[in-house]
């Protein structure tokens, strides 16, 4: 029996690395890794006879018509965000010009990363994020909404990450370093001043490693649409399940070694005020977040799903495999 073949868009950035190197250890597929710098795969052996590198720009699916028409399986991960034209080309035209050149004899399943911020807590689209969100936010939620009624809407499988963690900080790991991940030094240096504020939001997480599990997973088994679903689109957001903003502060300081002190609730309101206040310049999408605080969903999605076990489930597990050094507790005089 012929191997399957898996295309990975934007397989140079940090999930799709982990996802191409879970396939290579966990199945007999073949790879078409979708790059635009190939020199950015710094884990990935190239010389792998199940790998092959297309190097070009998603804008432009012609130019591997051939390559696409083959393929069993897309894993779109490639995304823009900060120029609102590219966004537009990139996050809505070119995806529906790649899944257009699928072959549907051929095609089995498409893994389509989109995001939890478009969601609200129960994985329904939210109006705002049409009529408020960032450019990025936009072309997410306006893709997904023409996906609902593409030919190969019920082969696709929506992927929403939550907050992405993943490489690390100390150049130890031949995966990229996530945004979030090079954040955590940005965080430590104003952890001082973050622990005499409380601030009432939870949120969910997820390692990219975890991500990868659970994109191979699904792209090495049987998929079939859920029958009950009102969208011919299955949903899934990924993540760990939820804590707390007041509970990642906690977390830091005492990784940090530092003392929890008296803390000053921080409501909506003043953050508002403060904004009106302070020269800080805030989008409309900014303020809608403040006023939703909470960034939870039912259901979550992680490794433990399909009987897995997650690589970072805690944020300590987060800040270790992060490689951030743990300070000791200064001592009670």
């Amino acid at each position: 029996m012929k191997n399957e073949i898996i295309l990975i868009t934007g397989a140079s950035g940090c999930v799709g690395q982990y996802i191409a190197n879970w396939l290579i250890d966990h199945s007999n597929s073949e790879l078409f890794l979708w790059v635009r710098d190939p020199k950015k795969l710094t884990s990935i052996n190239l010389k792998n006879p199940r790998v092959k590198v297309l190097v070009g720009d998603l804008r432009q699916p012609n130019k591997f018509k051939e390559e696409i028409s083959k393929v069993n399986r897309v894993i779109h991960t490639a995304t823009a965000w900060g120029d609102p034209i590219r966004a537009k080309e990139v996050n809505v035209v070119a995806v529906k010009n790649l899944f257009n050149l699928l072959n549907p004899s051929q095609i089995k399943q498409i893994i389509y990363f989109s995001t939890a911020s478009v969601l609200d807590k129960n994985l329904n689209l939210l109006p705002e994020a049409f009529t408020y969100g960032t450019e990025y936010i936009q072309t997410k939620a306006k893709c997904l909404t023409e996906l609902e009624s593409h030919e190969l809407s019920t082969k696709i499988i929506a992927v929403f990450p939550t907050l992405v963690f993943g490489g690390r900080l100390d150049n130890k790991s031949r995966f990229p370093t996530s945004y979030l991940t090079e954040g955590l030094k940005e965080a430590f240096k104003w952890i001082w001043l973050a622990r005499w504020i409380k601030i009432f939001s939870k949120f969910h997480f997820i390692h990219a490693a975890d991500i990868a599990y659970i994109c191979g997973h699904l792209a090495t088994s049987n998929f079939e649409p859920d029958p009950f679903s009102k969208s011919k689109i299955k949903k899934l957001v990924l993540g760990q399940p939820h804590t707390s903003i007041d509970i990642a502060i906690q977390t830091l300081l005492e990784w940090k070694g530092m003392r929890r002190v008296p803390q000053i609730p921080l409501s909506t309101w003043f953050i508002e005020l403060l904004t009106i206040l302070l020269p800080i310049q805030i989008t409309n999408w900014d303020r809608f977040s403040l006023r939703q605080r909470h960034f939870i969903h039912e259901p979550i999605t992680s490794p433990e799903s399909f009987g897995g076990k997650s690589y970072a489930r805690t944020l300590n597990q987060i800040l270790h495999n992060s490689g951030l050094i743990k300070h000791k507790k200064p001592k009670r005089s």
